[in-house]
């Protein structure tokens, strides 16, 4: 199984970025499938998530109303839209691959390598 994140890079605060994870390896549309992010010298927390059809999603709301998860199952792949970027969203994303949607990382069994979104003017 190979999870394949990528879009990150450096943008202004108020700015959008959008990040694409492609999956490999697995039958894609079984899986619900999160965003996780990682600051330096913080723990990794949660960021939004999707079931397999794309019928349902939750969000951190630290992020609520300002990020938007989507899926596409003929393209093995998931979206992390971002809008409205702020210095505090400067971390690696990080997207994984759970049974059903949930909040925790431990409930994610593969995870892709990471791409570094940094916010700042």
């Amino acid at each position: 199984v190979q999870l394949q994140a990528s879009g990150g890079g450096l943008v202004q605060p108020g700015g959008s970025l959008r990040l694409s994870c492609a999956a490999s390896g697995l039958t894609f549309s079984m899986y619900a499938m999160g965003w996780f992010r990682q600051a330096p010298g913080k723990e990794r927390e949660f960021v939004a998530a999707i079931n397999w059809s794309g019928s349902s999603t939750y969000y951190a709301d630290s992020v609520k109303d300002r990020f938007t998860i989507s899926r596409d199952n003929a393209k093995n792949s998931v979206y992390l839209q971002m809008n409205s970027l702020k210095p505090e969203d400067t971390a690696v994303y990080y997207c994984a691959t759970a049974a059903y949607l949930q909040t925790t990382p431990r409930g994610y069994t593969y995870w892709g390598q990471g791409t570094l979104v940094t916010v700042s003017s």
